[in-house]
């Protein structure tokens, strides 16, 4: 999967509608906007990216709730939408990605596997999110949810 091609699509729509993408990223930890900014003229439609790793920092940059963390965990649909919101609420940005999950090798559960993440999209008009089940390493774990990442933004428009 060539993600820059991917990305580049994501831009050109973006840049289509005069809109402005920020990232909110856990497991990922900044691959996505390191995808997007690899990219010449991405200023253009790129504001920021968040690298919330932590759920002090999840809280602290992005305004998730500490009860949605308590109660719901960082790997979960509350938790993404949240993060997504968050990633438009403190930038300039229109749009956003947000991402959360147990890439591995260790830190599943029986509830959350390695492999499960989560990724919300917020626009405009609407936010959504979507469970994942990742098969591989670490890497390629973190890589799968980077392409669905860029693949839903271009499904939002």
């Amino acid at each position: 999967m060539d993600l820059e091609a991917i990305a580049q699509e994501v831009g050109a729509q973006l840049m289509a509608q005069g809109a402005v993408l920020a990232t909110a990223e856990s497991c990922t930890g900044g691959w996505v906007a390191q995808t997007v900014t690899s990219l010449a003229g991405s200023s253009n439609w790129f504001d920021a990216g968040f690298v919330t790793y932590s759920n002090r920092a999840k809280e602290r940059m992005l305004g998730v709730q500490a009860q949605t963390l308590i109660d719901h965990g960082a790997v979960s649909e509350a938790v993404v939408l949240q993060m997504a919101h968050g990633a438009c609420a403190n930038s300039n940005a229109s749009y956003s990605v947000a991402i959360s999950g147990v890439a591995g090798p260790g830190g599943g559960s029986d509830e959350k596997p390695v492999g499960t993440v989560w990724i919300a999209w917020m626009t405009p008009e609407k936010t959504s999110a979507k469970k994942f089940l990742f098969d591989g390493d670490r890497k390629s774990v973190r890589k799968q949810a980077v392409a669905e990442a860029l693949q839903g933004l271009l499904k939002t428009n």
